[in-house]
């Protein structure tokens, strides 16, 4: 440079191309004078997903509360269960101790029985005591059975004699009332058995010949 020349000023080249011709990509006018903000878009994916698998697994206290109520609910089956066992079993066991004191009685139900056919309980104390006791015994459920002309059964009859073929089989003599508590037979009636005519079978009656001779 010589004296007396003016200083030139340096030379600024601004490259204005819109295509970048290293990369070849569109050039933002602006990137130049504001830096890129780099956002992370995968971020707030990843964090839903992270949350809806914690949503999805249940919690420890969560699993433990359905644990409890599961031996909870199992625990009140189990006891429902005993309690209807107990009484199942308390019930057979009162009409067991019933059955066997009622029957230890029956003798002496037999003996006011023949007392009364004697005549010796229309009256005095003795009948105040038997109607006292065939009270009793009928409010706990006893029931006497076998009369004449009821038709044999053997699964509650004692059958000591029969007459006939058995075809058509009655009591004819009781010799010895049953008893049934409930529906426990607590003695078997023993009786005579004797065979009826069915009604329709009866043979028709002879027509009176007096009267005709009138």
């Amino acid at each position: 440079m010589t004296a007396g020349q003016p200083e030139q000023e340096p030379v600024t080249v601004t490259d204005k191309r819109r295509i970048d011709p290293d990369t070849f990509e569109v050039r933002d006018p602006d990137a130049g004078s504001q830096p890129v903000e780099e956002t992370d878009t995968e971020a707030p994916a990843a964090g839903e997903h992270e949350e809806a698998a914690l949503a999805a697994e249940p919690s420890p206290e969560s699993a433990q509360l359905a644990e409890r109520t599961a031996d909870l609910q199992r625990l009140t089956a189990e006891y429902a269960n005993y309690r209807r066992r107990v009484e199942r079993e308390r019930v057979v066991t009162t009409e067991a101790a019933k059955a066997s004191v009622v029957t230890q009685l029956l003798d002496v139900v037999d003996d006011l029985d023949r007392a009364r056919a004697h005549g010796d309980l229309e009256q005095g104390p003795l009948k105040s005591v038997a109607d006292k006791l065939t009270g009793v015994l009928s409010g706990l459920g006893l029931q006497p059975f076998g009369d004449p002309g009821d038709a044999f059964d053997p699964e509650i009859h004692e059958a000591v004699h029969m007459e006939g073929d058995g075809a058509n089989p009655v009591l004819d003599t009781v010799l010895r009332k049953g008893y049934r508590l409930g529906e426990r037979i607590l003695r078997h009636a023993m009786v005579t058995v004797t065979d009826t005519v069915p009604s329709g079978d009866a043979p028709a009656e002879k027509p009176d010949s007096g009267a005709d001779d009138e």
